[in-house]
């Protein structure tokens, strides 16, 4: 007889085998009122401490974007760091609102402008000759090296003479030949102009030997002729230069049948003294050329180098080509130089400028003086009484290397900044720098750190603790990544130009000092 047991109440009381588990959870989780309340307060606390702090990130980035003095600030500091506690801004030199920007200016004033026409152009040989052959042979003898300066007349190779020498002593043989049967003929014709006085010979044997004289007489210049004839062919047999200049490169080698029919021939010579150069300036700019050409005026023309640094050789301008170019819209002007020094080489590149005017008596400012903006060109001027820069904006006439003409805007007299113009905006306070003067951002490279970051005028300190490196950004390469500290610099030790150091105990990757910057005054940096 079977007897039924009720089931436990009490989930303890059930035997180890009736529980649902998995080896890591041998026994299922607790139910009901039996789980713990805490750890979704917790997470819900912690996600509102994090959204608080992403808005108050966006708030602050909002009243940033609203000051734009700061960010123009930051951006006209130096390249060095450093890191102080309580740095409240990197070292601000003149370019962080601590005192007016240093300038330097000039004066507008009068001057002579000269009137430039710039033109792209390439150097030419004025004579280029390819050296041939006259007559055919082998080429026996070179008297040139490749790349010498040869001059006109100058023998530069030799073809075997004697098939030539041959030829004129048959001519010559030739020639004696036909002078004697000549001289035998003239003999007979006085004889028979004797006889046919005394009737004994008839007049027709006297024409006839007239005619024959006169035939040897037409053999004869024949003769000669053949003579000429080889001895000219000799004489091409030494290959000579017909004009001076610098021969290339040789392209027949002694040994080589040369004949008067090659295409090639045997070396070219190109004449460089003097040179001549082709260049092109915009059809709206070729009547003031044409003026000055027919008025017979000298123009003269200064050749430069690719990249416009290096004035090559000065000339003078030749002549102009007959028509424009209807593609390209540009004239083709031609120019002569001496090229004394060979500055000019055949196909060589170059900027020309060709003086067309000069205009005198003209407003005038240094070209770095000349800004261009939203506004057009356009100059800083400096207010003498408040020592305020204004923006003036004015019109630009004729320009050189180191001027500009000036049509309108300022007048003479006015002081207009040259130097220091990338910190200047309508209305800065600025000082006019003395002539000399270094500024401190030129000598002290660092940036100012505290709890923000302060960034100094070409690395000065910052007021209250940022630290400045020395010239150069701090120590050697201590401020890129990748590199190490200087020879014999440890944490915490002394050095000659930087007591002191401490790089925060360590390096913070790659080499990189993480505690970068010195103080000015030898102290460490955190």
């Amino acid at each position: 007889m079977t007897t039924n047991t009720p089931p436990p109440t009490n989930l303890k009381e059930t035997p180890d085998v009736h529980r649902i588990g998995t080896p890591d959870h041998p026994s299922l989780p607790p139910h009901g009122n039996d789980r713990p309340q805490g750890k979704p307060r917790k997470r819900g606390i912690i996600w509102g401490l994090f959204l608080l702090i992403i808005a108050g990130v966006t708030g602050y980035a909002v009243w940033r974007a609203g000051q734009p003095g700061v960010f123009q600030q930051q951006g006209q500091q130096g390249n060095g760091r450093g890191r102080g506690r309580k740095g409240g801004g990197g070292g601000g030199g003149f370019a962080n609102g601590l005192g007016p920007v240093p300038v330097v200016t000039a004066k507008a004033s009068r001057a002579n402008v000269p009137v430039y026409l710039n033109g792209l152009g390439n150097v030419a040989a004025f004579y280029t000759v390819a050296v041939k052959s006259r007559v055919d042979g082998q080429l026996m003898k070179v008297n040139f090296n490749e790349g010498d300066i040869v001059k006109e007349n100058q023998v530069l190779a030799e073809i075997d003479p004697r098939p030539y020498q041959v030829q004129l002593q048959q001519a010559e043989g030739t020639l004696a030949h036909d002078k004697a049967l000549l001289e035998n003929a003239r003999l007979d014709l006085t004889r028979y102009e004797t006889l046919l006085q005394q009737d004994a010979i008839p007049k027709q044997q006297l024409d006839t030997q007239k005619a024959l004289v006169a035939q040897y007489e037409g053999t004869i210049h024949l003769d000669e002729a053949n003579v000429n004839s080889a001895k000219l062919n000799l004489t091409y047999a030494q290959v000579t230069a017909p004009i001076s200049g610098r021969v290339g490169l040789r392209l027949v080698d002694p040994g080589n049948i040369v004949h008067a029919s090659d295409q090639n021939g045997m070396v070219v010579i190109t004449q460089l003294q003097p040179i001549q150069v082709q260049f092109t300036i915009p059809e709206d700019s070729l009547p003031a050329v044409l003026k000055k050409m027919r008025a017979g005026v000298k123009l003269p023309v200064d050749a430069y180098s690719r990249d416009n640094a290096t004035m090559l050789a000065t000339g003078e301008f030749a002549t102009v080509d007959n028509q424009i170019d209807a593609t390209t819209g540009t004239a083709k002007l031609k120019a002569v130089f001496k090229n004394d020094d060979f500055s000019l080489f055949p196909q060589q590149f170059v900027n020309i400028r060709l003086k067309v005017d000069t205009l005198t008596q003209r407003l005038v400012v240094p070209g770095v003086a000349v800004q261009n903006g939203q506004q057009g060109t356009f100059v800083y001027v400096v207010d003498p009484e408040t020592s305020k820069v204004h923006i003036k904006v004015v019109k630009l006439g004729a320009q050189d290397q180191n001027n500009s003409e000036i049509t309108s805007g300022i007048k003479e007299g006015d002081d207009v900044v040259i130097d220091g113009t990338d910190r200047l905006d309508e209305g800065t306070q600025v000082r006019v720098r003395k002539p000399g003067e270094l500024e401190a951002a030129q000598t002290i490279s660092g940036r100012g750190r505290g709890r923000g970051r302060g960034r100094g005028q070409n690395g000065q300190a910052g007021q209250n603790g940022g630290q400045g490196a020395p010239p150069g950004g701090g120590p050697p390469n201590a401020d890129q990544p990748g590199t190490t500290a200087p020879q014999g610099l440890q944490p915490g030790s002394e050095n000659p130009d930087y007591k002191n150091f401490k790089g925060r105990g360590d390096f913070k990757g790659k080499g990189d000092f993480k505690g970068r910057g010195f103080k000015k005054g030898g102290g460490a940096t955190e």
